[in-house]
């Protein structure tokens, strides 16, 4: 099981429960078994398109969301470093020519330590 699939049963239960629905009551709205969303929301099993879009209906969330999460759920799979990403957090907030100064910075720094990389082989 990968770490998308259990994703996608999170959000589907949040979202459930968030709609105050039972695993009974959204099969029977999207027309499959019990059993079988059970195998979607706790076993990761990804569902069909077609009864993705009719989640997305159902939990009136969007097909993009439940296959991929939102931006930050993204974010935190991508990178590890949890302290990285609180800074990354943090400087989304600043002013845009802050956030231009930081990534110039970023950008200096990767650069020369791929080019001091380059010159050590």
């Amino acid at each position: 099981m990968n770490q998308n699939s259990t994703n996608l049963g999170n959000r589907l239960k949040q979202l459930r429960k968030d709609a105050g629905l039972s695993q009974t009551d959204l099969a029977n709205k999207i027309d499959v078994s019990y059993s079988q969303y059970g195998r979607y929301e706790l076993k990761g099993v990804q569902p069909p398109a077609d009864i993705i879009n009719k989640l997305a209906d159902v939990l009136n969330t969007s097909v993009d969301f439940l296959l991929n999460g939102n931006a930050n759920e993204k974010a935190q799979i991508a990178l590890q470093d949890s302290e990285l990403l609180k800074q990354f957090e943090e400087a989304e907030k600043l002013p845009e020519n802050e956030k231009n100064t930081i990534l110039k910075i970023i950008r200096g720094y990767i650069r020369d330590y791929k080019t001091q990389q380059a010159y050590a082989s």
